[in-house]
């Protein structure tokens, strides 16, 4: 397609801050990335139910979900892995500018994706929050059977196994999932996250 055919038409549609008001809330994406296992989905549901009671509207954007729907069409090569990450900033920042508090799952085995997903949604409304955990002790919660399917020989290019997964140096928070109950995780990141998405 020629892009001189493409005409987006932003700056005709309402502006995220006159979503925000009549939200009467202030669009934020936090971004959990972590080994699989390590508690990232169960933290983005429990936020989202506690932002609710609190009246917050937010949306979660789940790996799983998007790879069953969205991105079912993608594997998992690294090309494959950056354009998975690609789409779902784009559906984020899309969320953000209708005022809404995103809260995305995604393992986000590299700095470079972090960083891409932070440079297509904007910097001033990313949140990095690592939730973080051993591999030991994701493979022993195995709660997918995924690391039995990587024992077994199923699964190739497992990050944390033969695929890394790089550390994040300064995250906006980390949450220690295997130091902590599930509730002392969910209680930490509300208390901090509350008056971030509070107008």
């Amino acid at each position: 397609m020629n892009p001189n055919n493409i005409h987006p038409i932003n700056d005709r549609m309402l502006q995220r801050s006159d979503k925000e008001g009549m939200l009467g809330q202030k669009g934020c994406v936090f971004w959990f990335c972590g080994l699989s296992g390590s508690g990232k989905s169960t933290l983005a549901l429990n936020l989202e139910r506690d932002l609710h009671n609190a009246g917050i509207h937010s949306a979660v954007l789940d790996g799983d979900n998007l790879r069953s729907s969205l991105n079912k069409d993608l594997a998992f090569s690294e090309n494959d892995r950056a354009e998975n990450l690609r789409r779902a900033s784009e559906v984020a920042k899309i969320l953000l500018s209708n005022g809404l508090v995103v809260l995305g799952s995604f393992i986000s085995p590299k700095k470079e994706f972090r960083e891409f997903a932070r440079s297509i949604i904007g910097k001033e409304s990313f949140r990095e929050i690592y939730v973080k955990a051993p591999f030991e002790t994701c493979q022993q919660r195995d709660v997918k059977g995924l690391y039995a399917k990587v024992q077994s020989g199923e699964i190739k290019d497992f990050t944390g196994s033969s695929s890394a997964f790089e550390e994040p140096i300064n995250p906006w928070l980390t949450i220690e999932t295997d130091s902590e109950s599930p509730e002392e995780s969910s209680k930490k990141l509300f208390d901090r996250i509350i008056n971030e998405v509070r107008n």
